[in-house]
């Protein structure tokens, strides 16, 4: 097995793509089955960590798998299911449609997301340099995602990388659905209890427009996303901040998760 720091050379022997496959369709239904996926998907990219979180209809986050974390659990785990999950832009781009494939962060986080307190105590706390998922379809209308993360001081997965994890997304997808499928009627417990922003201080709008703030739109972005001018989303950041009583960002994100 090639070292996780470094690319492999290229597309792995396809006599060897296919026994690691093999493996991991007849592990499906087995706790052996996240080890021989982890091991095929390795062939294609090397990573340290792989887990993953459902989302459900109604807006709340499970666990579905984080039995072998390369970082705290405490950080990348709890605090992400007792409300955070909704400033992971993977949760937006997953709720967006719940169709099977793969998506990477950076193609769907927001321009400001690396300046984030979430960004911040979730991926610089456990050392996160890149992720890409799987968005898997399961039961009761839920739909899952499973990441696949590079740490530091690996370097981000190359264009190369991408490609061929994308191009086997069908081949994973299909093994997580058929694997997971069932995971929401067995893993209810430790629901997210925070599932939206909500301050009776403020307007519908500007509760629209914190939630925005927190997952990282800088005001550019607000602009472009609200319709308006960048001056008027000055104003409204003012006018937020003037009614909860804070002067920054980070307080910001405090007040609703600390």
């Amino acid at each position: 097995m090639r070292s996780v720091f470094g690319p492999p050379a290229g597309d792995p022997p396809f006599a060897a793509w296919n026994a690691a496959v093999a493996a991991a369709a007849a592990a499906i239904g087995t706790r052996r089955f996240p080890d021989t996926l982890m091991a095929a998907l390795r062939m294609l990219a090397p990573a340290q960590m792989m887990n993953g979180f459902f989302y459900t209809s109604d807006g709340r986050a499970c666990d579905l798998y984080n039995e072998k974390l390369a970082a705290d659990r405490a950080l990348i785990v709890d605090g992400y299911l007792a409300g955070t999950f909704v400033l992971d832009p993977f949760h937006d781009a997953v709720m967006a449609d719940g169709q099977a494939r793969m998506i990477a962060m950076d193609e769907c986080a927001p321009d400001g997301f690396t300046e984030t307190e979430y960004y911040r105590l979730h991926y610089a706390a456990t050392r996160i340099v890149d992720e890409v998922g799987f968005v898997i379809p399961l039961a009761e209308g839920c739909v899952g995602v499973l990441s696949l993360s590079r740490l530091a001081p690996a370097p981000p997965f190359t264009g190369a990388e991408r490609d061929r994890l994308r191009a086997a997304a069908p081949v994973v997808c299909a093994f997580g659905h058929r694997h997971w499928f069932h995971a929401p009627s067995r893993m209810r417990a430790g629901t997210g209890l925070l599932t939206r922003i909500e301050d009776s201080r403020l307007t519908r709008r500007e509760i629209e427009i914190v939630t925005l703030i927190l997952k990282g739109h800088s005001t550019p972005s607000l602009a472009a996303v609200l319709g308006c001018a960048p001056n008027t989303v000055k104003v409204h950041r003012r006018r937020i901040y003037a009614k909860l009583g804070i002067s920054s960002q980070t307080e910001l994100f405090h007040l609703f998760w600390h």
